[in-house]
């Protein structure tokens, strides 16, 4: 039921598609680590990328923020290939990823975290911001705004100055949700983000990046162990196996294809 219902809210996949992975391959020294995989993602979705240990989705999410090059194929965004763009302008054209292992400053407080996230969206040069232009400051005052909002958005503010290597594992998933949030992306990739998370922390992050689809516009891309998670929340599933797409299809097509119960669910006898 609950499937059914999201599926009713989400945006119709009549468009063309948001993102387009087109027979990507990737080989490392001889190893295939990806075999041609293709799919489509359409814009206001959320899509899971789901498989066993080794079947290749961290490779894959790391050729769409551009950390690894694949070997043959293309990606596009809106029609455009990414693959020309290094990995730290990848934000810039509004792709943004959490990691498996949070990848924060754990140095700084939550506040400059998240406002690092900011960066890819601002216009200004090391000499504009010496001399404190009108249009800079002007700039600031709207950065500050917008993260004191995201902040709010994800109940960070009592937290706000606190330095991070302080904060519980899970706070400090959402302070990097938080950061990859402030640079607007249209796409959001989200790395075994329920890792390490007990059962209520999972559901309340299920409804949270359900929530970020509809009050953001963001389109998400899930990497997660997690079945419950992904198939509660997914508007489309995509199953690797070996660096091969498996299966792809509603939750309810993957979740009940015989390839994909034998290769990661395990068979229905067990």
């Amino acid at each position: 039921m609950m499937q059914a219902q999201l599926a009713q809210q989400a945006p119709a996949g009549s468009a063309a598609p948001l993102l387009e992975v087109r027979d990507v391959s990737v080989v490392f020294g001889g190893i295939i680590a990806l075999n041609g995989v293709s799919f489509d993602m359409q814009k206001g979705h959320i899509l899971g990328l789901i498989g066993p240990n080794g079947a290749g989705k961290t490779t894959l999410f790391n050729c769409l923020s551009r950390l690894y090059q694949p070997s043959k194929g293309d990606i596009l965004l809106e029609g455009a290939s990414i693959l020309k763009r290094p990995a730290h302008k990848i934000s810039e054209i509004g792709i943004g990823r959490t990691f498996q292992n949070v990848a924060l400053f754990p140095n700084l407080s939550v506040l400059d975290n998240v406002r690092v996230g900011t960066h890819a969206r601002t216009n200004s040069d090391i000499i504009s911001d010496s001399l404190k232009l009108p249009w800079v400051r002007k700039g600031e005052a709207a950065i500050n705004k917008r993260v004191h909002e995201i902040l709010g958005y994800l109940d960070l503010h009592d937290v706000a100055h606190t330095i991070v290597a302080g904060l519980p594992f899970g706070t400090q998933k959402r302070v990097e949700l938080a950061r990859a949030l402030a640079a607007q992306p249209k796409i959001l990739l989200l790395d075994e983000p329920a890792g390490g998370l007990n059962h209520e922390e999972v559901y309340i992050l299920g409804d949270l990046i359900r929530r970020i689809r509809d009050d953001h516009g963001v389109t998400v891309l899930l990497v997660e162990h997690h079945m419950g998670l992904v198939m509660s929340i997914a508007d489309h599933v995509v199953a690797l196996n070996f660096g091969r797409k498996l299966a792809e299809g509603t939750p309810v097509q993957v979740q009940n294809d015989p390839d994909v119960i034998k290769a990661y669910l395990g068979s229905k006898d067990s």
